[in-house]
């Protein structure tokens, strides 16, 4: 079966057509690193992880490049109020350069808890200054550049076609509607350059042929796409919260500058939300994955949560859900542990694999459909290997069972367990449960007994 993605672009399912054969080039949006990654931002990141594989799987060499915003994005994505650096500089008494290079580190360690592959090409906006004033300027020649007292704008009454990928004509979601016009022509008109604030030193700021200032937010994926993928290029990906703003806003500075499409196919994944309400930085209302590994769940297990919802889903958080995922991933290593010998997976299963992953992603259905091989014991581990290859569960490293020193204390509390629930005492039992779990432990009834481990 042919690879099917879902294009925003054409709000459709479409058969993916590479440029070059066998070669696929992939822009996805990376962090603004003024703060740690929560682990709604995070699920942007395991959904292209999970792309790149499929796209891996199916043969496609993939050159992912991925951009670090360290300058430019405005705590408001309209050119409104402070850069979000300098706002992380004043939180923490840190420089902006020293922020941008704690949270990027921060960001890498998130990607290999979370076994995310690397991009072949991680950049970052304060070391692209020069190409994205060269496009800026680009712009200008082109006469789709206007100045404000605060900066040079974008003019988005000269591109016919502006808010294609949101659909802005037909609907009422205009980037920048709610905003105070100032200086600019149109509300959906966009900052390129800021100038820096009039008696006031910025850290982060470069010359330019307009004055002292900044780039905006959406120049630098614009500029750094082009530069290292050229265009057009295959595949860009983020967030649903880009499409209204950041990626109507990249799409139309890079085509107003070439006159060519900047990408063909447009994936976006939707939010992940706490029971009641949107997770946000700005708002101080998040999770990162660190709380999730200091409350004793493993990074992995918040990506088998994640692969169980479509990326196109809305998908609720909550640790309830996320102590059923860490289950059912032991679970899983269990039975790859327990795979009989003479099991071996046909031809169909592989096809039928594979048709799961290429109907946009589709996987929860592939990761079902693994489960019910395993139960009826119509898979081998060579198999089951291969298709990890897709969930990047890290199957293969867990084939051996951790061992863990279990405290005397702890031993003896498993013991008399054991004698209370033989007795069929479970009022005890739950007391020794909950005297165990207070110890550290994680308790699981087996039929061999109570097994516990850390």
């Amino acid at each position: 079966m042919t690879l099917h993605l879902f294009n925003t672009l054409g709000r459709q399912k479409q058969e993916f057509k590479p440029i070059k054969k066998s070669k696929v080039g992939l822009y996805t949006c990376g962090p603004t690193v003024y703060d740690y990654a929560h682990i709604g931002n995070l699920r942007s990141f395991v959904f292209e992880d999970i792309l790149k594989r499929v796209l891996q799987y199916n043969n496609y060499k993939v050159n992912h490049v991925m951009n670090i915003t360290d300058v430019g994005h405005l705590v408001s994505d309209n050119d409104e109020g402070e850069d979000k650096m300098e706002k992380g500089s004043r939180r923490t008494g840190k420089t902006a350069w020293e922020i941008a290079n704690f949270y990027t580190l921060s960001f890498k360690k998130d990607l290999v808890d979370l076994n995310i592959i690397s991009p072949t090409t991680l950049c970052k906006a304060t070391d692209h200054i020069k190409e994205q004033i060269a496009l800026i300027k680009k712009l200008e020649k082109k006469d789709f550049t206007y100045q404000t007292p605060d900066g040079i704008y974008f003019d988005t009454s000269k591109l016919r076609d502006y808010g294609k990928l949101a659909d802005l004509r037909h609907q009422d979601l205009r980037a920048g509607y709610r905003v105070d016009m100032g200086g600019k022509r149109n509300t959906s008109d966009f900052a390129l350059w800021k100038f820096s604030p009039k008696f006031e030193k910025r850290q982060m700021e470069w010359e330019s042929p307009w004055g002292v200032g900044f780039p905006g937010w959406h120049i630098e994926c614009s500029a750094m796409s082009v530069k290292y993928l050229g265009q057009p290029f295959d595949i860009h990906c983020g967030g649903i919260d880009h499409v209204p703003v950041h990626h109507t806003n990249e799409i139309a500075q890079s085509e107003a500058a070439t006159g060519k499409p900047m990408a063909n196919y447009w994936l976006h994944n939707e939010f992940l939300n706490l029971e009641n309400a949107k997770m946000s930085k700005s708002d101080g209302n998040f999770i990162t994955l660190l709380t999730l590994t200091e409350k004793g769940y493993s990074p992995l297990a918040y990506r088998y949560f994640l692969l169980q919802s479509h990326y196109r889903k809305q998908t609720i958080f909550s640790f309830e859900a996320l102590d059923s995922a860490q289950k059912g991933l032991e679970h899983l290593y269990a039975s790859a542990r327990n795979i009989d010998k003479k099991s071996k997976a046909s031809k169909e299963t592989k096809e039928i694999f594979l048709n799961f992953i290429n109907n946009d992603l589709d996987i929860p259905g592939a990761l079902a459909f693994v489960w019910e091989k395993i139960k009826e014991k119509k898979i081998d581990l060579k198999t089951l290997l291969k298709f990890d290859e897709v969930f990047g569960l890290k199957i293969k490293e867990n084939l051996k069972e951790t061992k863990i020193k279990i405290s005397d204390d702890a031993e003896k509390i498993k013991k008399e367990r054991d004698t209370a629930r033989t007795n069929k005492d479970w009022k005890k039992s739950d007391e020794l449960r909950a005297k165990l779990e207070s110890m550290g432990y994680k308790v699981e009834d087996t039929k061999e007994g109570t097994k516990i481990s850390k």
